[in-house]
């Protein structure tokens, strides 16, 4: 199993309380680890990393390695000495869901101003520190920065509405391209070493704490991102760069039409020729950010919803059978042991199930589904093995008090009738039978921990905008509140015997 029994909660640090508008690796992030720690916590769940791309979603990213500057916390950058706290004071105060037009226009640029800043006057020990990553992190950090620089020069644009020999990656455009906006890349660099050195200072503290971190990784990548530019040849896309087919799921109850997702297929045989080398790439850099990974959409390593890229919706798409094993197999022999957890909600079949199990990585049980038709008992704990992740709800579920207010009338009495009543609310009532359920780990979302309703909802799959924004509130994380988490959790034995120290120097910052 990935780690000994243990309870965790999910939030993506987007959703902390910190100055500027957003969430980030400051402040409000070390007291969520202290709360994690006062509540006998052993696992932080996070979403992507990555820039947002699309609908500011961190499913869709603009790279799949690079991390959120958004997420850079500028009290930390005044603590390095890149910039005077009074350059920032005034921002919009820790409160409130994210705004993130206004964050770009506010916070953004005074990120680029403490790089500017680090780079003209850091100190020969910092400025050191910082050549050594760039050369550590150049397989991909040269073409992501030369990416985001041209994006920028030219308005937002998707990478094919380029100039032909730049989208084409044609050699002597680069070299131009580069040397022409030498100071910006620099500057994308310099920001992309200040998210790292706050998010490793932020792991070490959770390792010492005795809090391992699950990152996730989204089976497929954004057509409009680093990846697929510098890597077309591994995308299934058309003479002109275009994608020929794209990702999605086939209707079912919940859409007649299914979701078309938009994202390129990979060439999985172009792939398998040279090693899957690209993905030893990802899940090397992903576990070496964090200590487990939940792979998003784990059923399409064994088949894949394949749409053609002119087909407005997924009607008319077919299954196509995907890597399985063999992927899993290179990566095994390339990385050792990988502790992954698969998201395998859904329909899912015999196949997938199968593959699941060969590989021995645990499933996902969601208490919300496990109320509607008979077979959806498989979500209960009674049917439980020990090899699964329980959560009472996902980032795409509503929150458990939003779900009871609108849950149909049979699953509400099927619910009573499963958990008795509950003076507490039905979410705590849901965080005890998880806590208290056989699966190894348990994952419970702030939101339900906090008792928030559906205005605290993270992500409505179906929405097209307006998803996550929602960060708790400024003093939310009640002692009390610890100490009740805490008591269930020791007394469902999940909390771990000691924290991992590990090296007392490696993850440390500037600030540290």
């Amino acid at each position: 199993m990935l780690m000994p029994r243990a309870s965790g909660i999910l939030l993506h640090p987007t959703s902390l309380p910190s100055r500027g508008g957003i969430g980030d690796l400051g402040p409000a992030a070390y007291d969520f680890i202290n709360f994690l720690s006062e509540a006998k916590q052993s696992l932080w769940q996070v979403l992507p990393l990555g820039p947002v791309g699309y609908g500011n979603s961190p499913y869709s990213s603009t790279s799949a390695f690079a991390g959120n500057p958004l997420m850079i916390s500028l009290e930390r950058l005044a603590q390095y000495g890149w910039i005077d706290r009074g350059r920032f004071e005034h921002l919009l105060p820790p409160a409130g869901n994210v705004e993130f037009e206004k964050v770009w226009q506010t916070k953004y640029p005074l990120i680029e101003e403490a790089a500017r800043g680090f780079l003209a006057s850091a100190a020969p020990q910092h400025r050191g520190r910082f050549e050594a990553f760039c050369q550590e992190n150049a397989w991909w950090l040269e073409d992501y920065a030369l990416y985001e620089v041209l994006r920028r020069e030219y308005g937002g644009k998707s990478w094919t509405e380029w100039p032909r020999e730049l989208a084409t990656r044609n050699n002597d455009a680069q070299y131009f391209a580069r040397e022409r906006h030498a100071t910006d890349i620099e500057i994308v660099r310099a920001i992309q070493f200040a998210f790292f050195e706050q998010w490793n200072a932020l792991h070490y503290e959770c390792r010492r704490r005795g809090i391992q971190i699950m990152g996730d990784v989204a089976i497929f990548v954004s057509f409009d991102s680093a990846d697929v530019w510098t890597h077309p040849d591994i995308f299934r896309l058309d003479q002109n760069l275009n994608p020929e087919v794209v990702a999605g799921v086939p209707p079912d109850a919940f859409s007649s039409t299914g979701q078309r997702w938009g994202n390129p297929l990979y060439r999985w045989d172009a792939l398998k020729s040279r090693g899957y080398e690209w993905w030893v790439q990802r899940m090397s850099w992903t576990l070496k950010t964090c200590d487990l990974v939940r792979i998003d959409h784990f059923r399409g390593f064994e088949a894949y919803w394949e749409i053609p890229a002119s087909e407005p919706t997924a009607v008319n798409g077919h299954w196509v059978k995907g890597p399985a094993d063999d992927l899993f197999n290179v990566l095994r022999e390339r990385l050792g042991g990988l502790p992954l957890i698969a998201e395998d909600l859904g329909v899912i079949t015999p196949e997938v199930n199968a593959l699941r199990e060969r590989l021995q990585i645990p499933s996902m049980k969601v208490l919300q589904f496990g109320f509607g038709d008979p077979g959806a008992h498989i979500y209960l704990p009674h049917r439980y093995e020990r090899d699964t992740v329980v959560y009472t709800g996902t980032h795409d579920n509503d929150t458990t008090p939003g779900w009871w207010n609108t849950v149909r009338d049979h699953e509400r009495r099927a619910a009573n009738a499963y958990f008795g009543s509950s003076h507490e609310g039905i979410e705590w009532a849901m965080i005890r039978a998880a806590e208290t359920s056989v699966s190894q780990l348990c994952v419970i979302p702030l939101q339900d921990v906090l008792g928030l309703g559906s205005e605290a909802r993270m992500n409505v799959p179906s929405r097209p905008d307006g998803n996550w924004a929602w960060r708790y509130a400024p003093g939310s994380l009640k002692p009390e509140l610890a100490r009740k988490l805490g008591e269930i959790t020791e007394v469902a034995d999940r909390v771990s015997a000691t924290g991992e120290n590990g090296d007392r120097e490696a993850g440390k910052d500037f600030a540290a």
